[in-house]
């Protein structure tokens, strides 16, 4: 296994075990705190850094046409995909984390935040949609 297969898989596999502590054992000081500050994307930070800027690629990537993005990806490294896939695991968490501390901030059970959690994690602004969806039900409800 390469350096860069290994720091991925660790990367990939170990967002699981922070997703897991968000949905299972959300009210948790330890979920809390990686909830209060982007502690998690912030080290995925420094994998992404690794990969982007270790191994170069995309100082000529125009990135204001369809066509630059997608020279991008049919030239992609495996550390240039390994960064691209990063970058979808920092912010999705990222937004996970904001969607559960402002969930219960508004007083939304726990159970209603399984769909839009799931949803970021696995198609990342579609969960952010159903937890808008969620949001103004609840809302609505608690208008009564």
């Amino acid at each position: 296994m390469t350096t860069t297969e290994l720091l991925f898989t660790f990367c990939n596999t170990g967002i699981l075990f922070f997703w897991m502590l968000l949905l299972f054992l959300p009210k948790r000081k330890i979920t809390q705190k990686i909830m209060a500050f982007p502690w998690i994307p912030l080290g995925l930070s420094f994998f992404y850094a690794y990969f982007l800027f270790g191994f170069g690629g995309l100082a000529e990537a125009d990135f204001s046409r369809l066509d630059g993005i997608l020279t991008l990806f049919k030239e992609a490294t495996p550390e240039s995909a390994a960064a691209g896939w990063l970058h979808y695991l920092a912010f999705d968490f990222w937004m996970g984390s904001w969607m559960l501390k402002n969930s219960q901030q508004k007083g939304i059970p726990h159970p209603w935040m399984i769909a839009p959690m799931l949803g970021t994690f696995l198609l990342g602004p579609l969960g952010v949609l159903v937890y808008s969806l969620v949001y103004f039900v609840h809302s609505r409800l608690n208008k009564k």
